[in-house]
């Protein structure tokens, strides 16, 4: 009996040992403890835009003044500019008269030096009837010629050397901007626009504005498209108002076929006219329209400096005056208003963001993209 209960303790005690894992010499840790934690780093910050940067150093009335493409006054122009911290100035034939390279160049160099954020210098250099600089000997032996002279010596060759040479010279004293290509299609010489345009149709008229703007790009000219939505054979708004009651799909289909094509080549601007397009807005003139706006903004995708012709001209004072067209034109999204009268101007801009009847969101989106055009021709660094 004692023999056989040794025998049943012995064969418990080796089913117990054989049951146990093997021994380690040490503690399994449970499955848990023996995964290591990873911290996951947070994803970096995207890197801040430096314009969105540089328009929220400006002050509210200096984002306003950024706003302005003022003519240069006869006198006083850096005092003036530096006060104000102007967006830009443009040049005009008198600016020139009487004066050399040298000159203008010492001249234009103290506008910038005047002021906090450097200068927009332009100037209507079309070639042909509109010729600033060419017009003064001093400055080229010849006026630049018309681009239908030109193409029709040497064709898109020639309009590119042309274009290369005015960015050059303008470039040499000091401008940033040629108020150019005109993109407005016309084919009949009895046109006001006529002799400023290419004078063929609307395919035609986009691949020469397209190669213009291509060189100017390559030049580091700015370029401004002008004059949207497309004159057509309406009068010349400088002396009156010009009703165009033609329909939009004509637009669409030609006048707007230039101006595509110039904004896919990258042109910085497009300055809108002050015709009057009835089937858009029968009320307001072109530059004072939402309606015209939201056009260029929507179906022509374009996303660079919307600005005004000048707003002292006729068609507009006919129907408003000075003040209240340049607080109609920034609320019709505009972000550059070319002024003959910049502090009437300025002053009725900053009164109206001051009552509430502005925003400053628009303002600052005005003011942003003026900046970013600015650092596109390398004004200020990015």
């Amino acid at each position: 009996m004692k023999k056989r209960l040794l025998c049943l303790a012995l064969a418990l005690v080796c089913l117990g040992a054989c049951g146990k894992p093997a021994a380690t010499g040490e503690d399994t840790p449970p499955q848990a403890e023996n995964q290591q934690t990873t911290d996951i780093p947070p994803a970096p910050e995207p890197p801040a835009d430096p314009a969105e940067t540089y328009v929220d150093s400006l002050s509210a009335e200096e984002q306003v003044a950024q706003m302005f493409f003022a003519r240069c006054p006869e006198t006083e122009a850096a005092a003036l500019a530096g006060q104000y911290n102007i967006g830009g100035y443009i040049l005009f034939g008198r600016d020139f008269e009487g004066q050399t390279p040298a000159s203008v160049t010492e001249t234009i160099a103290s506008y910038q030096a005047a002021v906090k954020t450097p200068m927009l210098i332009g100037v209507d250099e079309e070639g042909g009837t509109v010729v600033r600089v060419s017009s003064n000997p001093n400055f080229r032996a010849g006026k630049f010629l018309s681009p239908q002279a030109l193409y029709r010596e040497g064709g898109m060759e020639l309009i590119t050397s042309d274009t290369k040479e005015k960015d050059a010279l303008l470039s040499s004293i000091g401008v940033n901007v040629n108020l150019a290509p005109v993109c407005d299609v016309s084919t009949d010489p009895g046109d006001f626009i006529n002799a400023r345009s290419f004078g063929q149709a609307a395919t035609e008229t986009g691949d020469y504005v397209k190669t213009v703007v291509r060189q100017m790009r390559a030049d580091n000219m700015g370029a401004v498209l002008k004059h949207f939505p497309g004159y057509g054979s309406n009068i010349d708004t400088h002396t009156g108002i010009a009703i165009d009651e033609r329909p939009l799909a004509g637009f669409r289909d030609g006048d707007f076929v230039p101006f595509a094509s110039g904004i896919q080549a990258g042109a910085g601007a497009v300055l809108v006219c002050h015709n009057v397009i009835t089937n858009v807005d029968p009320n307001l003139p072109a530059s004072l329209s939402p309606a015209v706006h939201e056009l260029l903004r929507r179906e022509l995708a374009f996303d660079g400096v919307a600005m005004t012709d000048d707003l002292i001209m006729d068609a507009i004072t006919e129907y408003t005056d000075g003040a209240d067209a340049a607080v109609l034109a920034v609320k019709a999204g505009n972000d550059m208003l070319i002024s003959s009268d910049f502090v009437t101007q300025y002053d009725a801009v900053l009164a109206a963001l001051s009552s509430g009847e502005l925003d400053q969101s628009q303002i600052r989106a005005a003011a942003l993209r003026v900046i970013r055009w600015k650092m596109d021709l390398g004004l200020i660094e990015a």
